[in-house]
């Protein structure tokens, strides 16, 4: 929280799930959010998946009052269909805004840890890479790149964040109002450092817990050399432009410090 603020209601909760091409997967997911959290909203934002996925959701919408679907025209990215999906929720009035991928990868079951931990924070962050997180059915390859990539953030932004890539995350409606989110220019992978960056700055309380995550096990992964090469590049200007500013690491550190003591003690 910030220094002025005290903890209050969560309030609402509303679970933004971005699809594309996600037609196997939208149902199953659904699913598990609404059993685990019964009270949450889910927000399908389909970008006009080819597979049919939007058709699925506009089932689910006229099935369960609590599923509801944005439908996008054309594919622009995962930051953009979250600012959009963001913009929805806080419109309604809700209190917590989830981000979540439709493939499975992000446990339904481990949202109330989330929930949780948010009543004494204003980002709650579903971490790999703190200890008690694992990730399940990934190559080498592919750990290597997310803990490189996360180390390079760490070091060169002076974060405290053991994994600010990480797509599994619950916001107070508060923090993103105050990440100005129509000044977000981030459109891949590298959304999340952004929007990391953005409540540290705010000097907001940001917390990770652990989670399992676990590699899809039906339809495409949408990473791509394009997104790294995005993240890397934006990390590095971001890291520049601070120390020209400045905002040296230590900055970073004592905002990143201050959040964690709350918590444990993408790519």
């Amino acid at each position: 929280m910030t220094e002025t603020e005290q903890p209050g209601p969560l309030g609402r909760v509303a679970v933004i799930v971005p699809t594309y091409n996600e037609r196997e997967n939208l149902e199953p997911i659904v699913a598990r959010v609404r059993a685990s959290v019964p009270g949450a909203d889910i927000l399908v934002v389909d970008d006009s998946s080819p597979d049919g996925t939007g058709e699925v959701a506009d089932k689910l919408v006229a099935s369960d009052q609590h599923v509801h679907v944005l439908h996008r025209r054309g594919k622009s990215g995962l930051g953009s269909a979250y600012i959009d999906g963001f913009g929805w929720a806080l419109e309604r009035g809700y209190g917590v805004l989830v981000e979540m991928d439709a493939d499975g990868s992000h446990d339904p079951a481990e949202l109330p840890s989330l929930l949780a931990a948010l009543e004494h924070a204003d980002l709650v962050i579903g971490s790999r890479w703190v200890p008690g997180g694992m990730v399940q059915n990934w190559p080498k390859s592919r750990e290597f790149l997310s803990r490189g990539a996360n180390t390079y953030a760490r070091i060169l932004l002076g974060i405290g964040i053991r994994d600010a890539t990480a797509g599994y995350r619950a916001y107070r409606a508060g923090t993103l109002r105050a990440a100005a989110l129509d000044q977000v220019l981030s459109r891949g992978y590298c959304f999340q450092i952004d929007l990391v960056l953005r409540a540290l700055r705010a000097g907001l309380a940001v917390t990770e817990v652990p989670i399992t995550f676990t590699e899809r096990t039906r339809g495409a992964s949408k990473m791509s050399k394009a997104i790294v090469a995005e993240a890397l590049w934006r990390v590095t200007q971001w890291g520049i432009a601070a120390r020209l500013r400045g905002r040296g690491a230590a900055d970073h550190r004592r905002a990143g410090g201050r959040a964690e003591a709350g918590g444990q003690a993408g790519v």
